[in-house]
């Protein structure tokens, strides 16, 4: 299966999600969206495959969200994408894309729902909490 991840590998929940889709047998695209950041049209369109508002995508804890003046509500949406362009800090992480759906994983554990059950066995995240069981099962 292939399965493209926007990582950032400072982020716990990002490198929870990114094995967790290796335990399930797949080896992703990893893009450092920091370095490389998605399209306009590309981050457009995963915020719309998730099911999200553009508004929603949107990372505030350690970015510049409140010094740009972010939460100001009559931002049009492709004001908050040119804003999350120029500053990648602000796309909420990890999205994940796979064709079974596209989903921003955070808990990591809902890229669950866009992986097929091939998981290796059992998965605990970095702060230990047990997502897999022994028998690759979904625990949460």
């Amino acid at each position: 299966m292939d399965a493209i991840i926007y990582h950032n590998a400072k982020c716990g929940t990002s490198r929870n999600t990114l094995a967790l889709i290796r335990n399930a047998g797949i080896e992703p695209t990893v893009i450092d969206y920091l370095a490389t950041p998605p399209s306009k049209d590309d981050l457009k369109a995963m915020i719309a495959a998730a099911g999200l508002s553009v508004r929603a995508a949107l990372r505030e804890k350690d970015t510049p969200y409140t010094t740009l003046g972010l939460d100001d509500p009559s931002l049009s949406d492709d004001a908050l994408l040119d804003h999350m362009l120029a500053e990648p800090i602000l796309i909420n992480r990890p999205f994940v894309k796979t064709p079974l759906g596209t989903r921003l994983c955070r808990p990591s554990e809902l890229v669950l729902d866009i992986l097929p059950d091939t998981h290796k066995g059992a998965f605990a995240k970095e702060d230990g909490e047990k997502v897999i069981g022994e028998d690759g099962k979904r625990l949460a």
